[in-house]
């Protein structure tokens, strides 16, 4: 017996992955078992009528760094809400957030924001130190180089980073590859699920891309707190909306540092937690009830 659809939600992709995403499939037939009809729309696809949805659930996007003022004129012309909000989404698609999250007492891994034109400059004053050196406007380590100051192959890395951006100067943690990265999910606030992310031998990226791989793993109590603290600064700052939030982090001396709170099109690791994405649903069916 079919169940009578009551509202249409479009779920935002990309050319990279145009229909639903596999780690989201359970998740679109939660959905649709709830009377959401769930369909792929392509961002920037001209052709996709928006005013025929009731709301966006943003998914992969993945490009959306690529095509960045298409993407901000995109949303500034949707005529229907987005999962999560149209203001959070913007915020967050910069990841200057990391200061002003810092100004709220979450601990991030020591980051500098740099011109660059000023690259070369502040690198020279960090002499010997390995460093990561990405924009603040990125995703899936896109013009992201990682060496020893000083270095000749990096130095050269350097030079070839585009002129136009800003860059996010930070420590490279050796615990990313010792350890791993620590993902939390978290629905409407609340703790969901955590995965453990890898990178292959040899590399420091964990992404699958790059051969990374994901670890369902148990978070403690205290984990847990570290990692709601970052959506605590996002709500002190004004961002209180949040329908899904993946905390990325690394433990290093003891203590969780955040690397990225993701916010526009994360993945939420659902594969493997049918249960999460049954929760999720429910919080989606209350949010266009609403």
């Amino acid at each position: 017996m079919s169940v009578p659809i009551t509202h249409r939600l479009a779920v935002a992709t990309s050319t990279i992955v145009p229909g639903i995403h596999p780690d989201d499939v359970h998740l679109a037939a939660s959905l649709r078992g709830l009377g959401i009809q769930t369909t792929a729309c392509v961002w920037n696809d001209p052709e996709v009528d928006w005013s025929q949805y009731d709301a966006v659930l943003m998914r992969s996007t993945w490009d959306y760094f690529k095509h960045y003022a298409a993407f901000r004129q995109w949303l500034d012309g949707l005529p229907i809400p987005t999962i999560n909000p149209k203001g959070l989404l913007r915020w967050n698609s910069d990841k200057r957030y990391l200061l002003e999250l810092a100004e709220q007492g979450v601990e991030i891994i020591p980051t500098k924001i740099v011109p660059a034109k000023d690259l070369r400059q502040t690198l020279a004053a960090m002499p010997g130190q390995e460093v990561v050196v990405k924009p603040t406007i990125s995703g899936t380590a896109w013009h992201t180089v990682r060496g020893v100051i000083g270095d000749a192959v990096f130095e050269q890395a350097i030079a070839q980073l585009p002129p136009e951006f800003e860059y996010l100067v930070q420590p490279y943690l050796t615990e990313v590859v010792s350890e791993g990265e620590w993902s939390l999910l978290f629905f409407e606030g609340e703790y969901s699920h955590a995965v453990i992310k890898r990178p292959a031998a040899g590399d420091y990226r964990v992404q699958g891309e790059f051969g990374g791989t994901a670890q369902a793993v148990d978070a403690d109590a205290t984990l847990i707190a570290r990692a709601k603290k970052a959506l605590s600064a996002a709500a002190a700052i004004g961002h209180t909306d949040i329908a899904y939030a993946r905390v990325d982090g690394v433990i290093s001396q003891g203590d969780f540092l955040l690397m990225e709170l993701e916010m526009i099109e994360p993945l939420l690791h659902l594969g493997a937690q049918p249960a999460a994405s049954e929760r999720f649903a429910g919080h989606l069916r209350a949010r266009l009830a609403a």
